[in-house]
């Protein structure tokens, strides 16, 4: 099977730049994709000009002899867009989309997509969950993603600090120090 190169999973670059505007007409889409297509949904985004995000971890496989670095979309079968009310038919003129959803609370999204992404730039393995557990909700108080919350569970060995698209309820766990919790403390 062909490896594609490295494609830029959000466009534009300054997408998640706090400058990016998301006032007018244009608002957040949820695309469920048709299997296996969220990548080839990307380029005809990039082609359109429209705005989009597919959260893709990075990956080694192991082919043959040699070993190559892909990207693996974390939520299949899903890819975010924006675009106006009446230009969304042109994100389903791929073929490769089965539905596209209008995101009801925007702002909330955009916190969401924001909190993956920060997540996804750590570079630490990340696990896609299907159904989200309950649990404590927590902000971190130290490391890297200080400041972010989420929902804690508890693994053998550690924590597993969980974010939300509530949306699609859909969320990315990463393993996090005990330390970096702002768990309250036992007495």
């Amino acid at each position: 099977m062909p490896f594609l190169p490295e494609e830029p999973v959000h466009s534009p670059n300054d997408l998640f730049d706090n400058t990016f505007t998301r006032t007018g007409p244009s608002q957040w889409w949820v695309a469920h994709t048709k299997p296996r297509q969220e990548k080839a949904i990307a380029r005809h985004l990039l082609k359109i000009d429209f705005p989009y995000y597919l959260p893709c971890e990075k990956k080694r496989v192991k082919v043959g002899k040699s070993v190559r670095s892909v990207q693996i979309p974390v939520f299949s079968g899903y890819i975010f867009l924006m675009a106006e009310e009446e230009q969304r038919w042109r994100a389903m003129a791929s073929n490769r989309v089965a539905s596209l959803q209008r995101v009801v609370d925007q702002e909330q999204f955009w916190t969401d997509l924001n909190r993956v992404r920060s997540i996804l730039d750590l570079g630490k393995p990340v696990e896609a969950h299907m159904t989200l557990s309950v649990g404590t909700t927590v902000t971190l108080r130290d490391g890297p993603m200080a400041g972010m919350t989420g929902v804690i569970e508890k693994v053998s060995g550690g924590f597993k600090f969980v974010v939300n698209i509530d949306f699609i309820q859909r969320g990315l766990s990463v393993t996090v120090d005990g330390e970096w919790l702002g768990l309250p403390q036992e007495t």
